[in-house]
């Protein structure tokens, strides 16, 4: 038998897990899902496994066949390969449940060219990792082997499945564009939506420096057509290059709100919008500056601006352009076209769309600035809004070419899982390795298709190592979400990684004496970043945390100013380090929770194609963390933005922070209801955006609303860019 002989029908693992979802006696049948797991190695993996005598015949099968790279193996004696699998073989290394075995094999195991037998298991694909990401260094390997086979580390989906393979797919999947305001710069752009789409990348493109609708073009007022036929473009190409058919490109594009396209821009997402202007696949996001919140916050006129004349004016692209700060000129300035509009109607254009689709997703452009130590300005965040990076722009000629060429964004990601971080034996060695790891991703990523992001990323170097697992980690130690002890943890666990990150930066930047371009005009050059651990206490203080981190190191202000002076002397590598993406399959297989966010339900269902419905219970389930496991659809959305917050303040790029909200709100559950059980309205939405902005929230991903008719409105997941 092979895996193309399997018939679901007579198998008994996928009605054992099923089982989980019926309860018996009141109690969820979580042993059920303990039989499904077992069932499935024995009825589906082990018969559909193919085995070898011993490793070096397998590894020759694999090589002879072209499977497997040769240029990384030979970097090896196979003597040290067989010392790293012994290592790996001690670990005992098993699947927690029918789900994270099931999503491993089918979607990251390699299989035989034609489908029909295994060729690795997770042992297999982990030993796979680490001798490829560690290029040639044992040690390096040895390291990275012990933190992926015990789930302290995950590398992305496109790293973790695409390492070591011939025929393999790119190692990063992610990328972040801009379009300027010229036909050369839009036929550009559109090109490499199709080359990244043909590659299977997500690309968030941001299209405010585009002209509005109605502008001049060589003097001729009128003539513009404006952002919209733009997305139309931008989605057609998404659609077209589809990775030979598996999959569909995935896009989002972005405006700032200071547009004067912006009601048109929301509009095209409507369910009743006109075909010809409707965007049915493409995502939409709207960058924010602060001006907007003080103008809808006294119930003001906003004024939208011409980027055509606003370029003119200022000399750059209008994204460049800061419009908190030049609001007032930019209104008074006749040369300059605009538009008033009311900034509360916008506000409620906003909720209103995320209330029906979930978008758009809200980058708050200015706090992330704020909070940018790099020189030069971050103008838009890519598909699942995490990536928020420095760019500048390109100067595209008639030939296609670059007079200029500007830098733009790829995203090199990877993922901490908490509950086994905070096992570790040593925190900051297996943040080193981690740092490392990502760093041989962006060494050998060369997306030469697209020039602008080849150029970004090879003078930034950037990383975005990530957290998962929050809600089962505080399940495990029975800490309630978003409590105060919650809190604390999470601003103590995000400021290791900010603080190990570093250390291993700065060592790879005096190894290798090269720091990210730009890095002597950052303030970790000047030491102004390090002014906040140098001057607040970030130690444990509750007894539950000091308890948590009694074996961990935590650096005091000495050790900070230690560091600060060592990236002063030697640099630092990245120029960006930490990054929260959503967590899709890769949080199964690592048996833990999703990102920083809160469980849906105890008992998750999840719907696979061809063969229905899964179960997957929460991780550490018991009678003891039951009461710690409430669903997001029940909690209060401060909590998980003040979570969010108390992780953001050490992250220096993004977080991918979706809200969850019941179409009726229960009593009580927020206060500003005065105790109703209410529909949730777009005020609600309202306020929760103007909390998360002044918690200093730098984006928000998607909004998840729970219908009475038990669906779930924008509930489409990013898998371009999850991990």
């Amino acid at each position: 038998m092979s895996l193309k002989d399997i018939d679901i029908n007579n198998v008994t693992y996928y009605d054992l897990n099923n089982r989980v979802n019926i309860p018996l006696n009141g109690q969820i049948q979580l042993d059920q899902d303990k039989a499904a797991l077992s069932a499935f190695f024995k009825e589906n993996v082990i018969p559909n496994t193919m085995t070898f005598a011993s490793l070096k015949e397998r590894f020759d099968y694999l090589l002879d066949n072209n499977y497997l790279e040769t240029q990384f193996i030979q970097k090896y004696d196979f003597a040290f390969i067989e010392k790293l699998y012994a290592q790996l073989e001690a670990a005992d290394f098993r699947f927690k449940t029918f789900m994270a075995a099931y999503k491993f094999y089918t979607q990251y195991a390699l299989k035989t060219d034609d489908g029909s037998y295994y060729l690795e298991s997770f042992i297999d694909r982990a030993a796979i990792n680490a001798l490829y990401f560690a290029d040639g260094d044992e040690q390096l390997a040895l390291q990275l082997a012990d933190e992926i086979v015990h789930q302290r580390y995950q590398p992305a989906t496109p790293s973790f499945l695409n390492a070591g393979r011939a025929r393999r797919g790119e190692l990063v999947s992610c990328f972040v564009l801009q379009v300027t305001d010229d036909m050369n710069s839009i036929g550009r752009v559109i090109n490499s939506a199709l080359q990244l789409s043909r590659i299977g990348g997500g690309v968030g493109i941001t299209l405010s420096n585009l002209r509005s609708a109605g502008a001049p073009i060589k003097g001729i007022k009128g003539a513009a057509s404006g952002v919209v036929p733009v997305m139309k473009l931008l989605e057609d190409s998404f659609s077209y290059s589809n990775q030979l058919g598996q999959r569909q490109g995935a896009g989002v594009v972005y405006l700032n709100v200071f547009h004067p396209d912006i009601i048109d821009f929301l509009a095209s997402k409507k369910e009743n919008a006109d075909e010809k202007i409707r965007v049915k696949t493409l995502s939409l996001g709207v960058l924010v500056p602060d001006k907007f919140y003080e103008l809808a916050k006294q119930n003001a006129d906003m004024y939208l601006f011409d980027p055509y004349d606003v370029e003119r004016k200022y000399g750059t692209p209008f994204s460049y352009v800061d419009i908190t700060a030049e609001y007032d000129n930019l209104v008074n300035d006749p040369d300059i076209a605009k538009k008033k509009i009311s900034a509360r109607l916008l506000e409620e254009e906003i909720s209103k769309l995320q209330q029906e689709s979930g978008y758009p997703y809200v980058v708050n452009v200015d706090t992330a600035n704020k909070a940018n130590p790099i020189k030069g300005k971050i103008i838009t965040s890519n598909l699942c809004s995490e990536i928020l990076q420095v760019q500048t722009p390109s100067l595209v000629n008639n030939q296609q070419g670059y007079d200029v060429l500007g830098t733009d964004i790829s995203c090199n990601l990877g993922s901490t899982n908490i509950a086994n971080l905070m096992d570790s034996p040593d925190f900051g060695r297996s943040v080193e390795a981690m740092t490392r790891a990502l760093t041989f991703v962006t060494d050998h990523s060369d997306i030469d298709v697209v020039p602008s992001v080849q150029h970004g990323n090879r003078q930034a170097h950037t990383i975005g190592l990530g957290a998962m697992g929050l809600h089962a980690f505080l399940a495990k130690n029975q800490m309630h979400y978003g409590s105060p002890e919650a809190l604390e943890f999470t601003s103590l666990y995000f400021m290791l990684l900010n603080y190990w990150t570093l250390v291993a930066s700065n060592k790879i930047a005096k190894e290798r004496q090269t720091s990210f371009v730009g890095f002597e005009e950052s303030d970790y050059a000047n030491g102004k970043y390090f002014t906040k651990y140098l001057t607040e206490d970030f130690t444990p203080h509750s007894e539950k945390v000091k308890a948590l981190f009694k074996d961990i190191f935590i650096p005091t202000k000495a050790d900070w100013e230690k560091l600060s002076q060592a990236v002063k002397q030697d640099g630092l590598y990245h120029q960006n380090r930490l990054a929260v993406a959503p967590n899709g399959s890769i949080s199964y297989i690592n048996d833990t929770t999703a990102s920083l966010q809160p469980i849906i339900n105890k008992i998750e269902e999840r719907q696979e194609r061809k063969i229905g419905k899964i179960y997957y219970p929460a991780p550490y389930l018991s009678n003891e963390t039951l009461p710690y496991y409430t669903s997001a659809y029940d909690l209060d959305m401060r909590k998980v933005i003040d979570t969010y917050a108390a992780a953001q303040q050490h992250v220096d790029q993004g977080m991918s922070l979706t809200l969850f909200m019941r179409s009726s709100i229960p009593a009580g559950l927020y206060e500003w209801k005065n105790g109703r059980t209410d529909k949730i309205t777009t005020r609600d939405l309202s306020i929760l955006r103007n909390y998360a902005h002044h918690k200093q929230i730098k984006s928000i991903y998607y909004v998840r609303t729970f219908t009475d008719t038990q669906d779930e409105v924008g509930v489409n997941e990013c898998e371009s860019c999850v991990i």
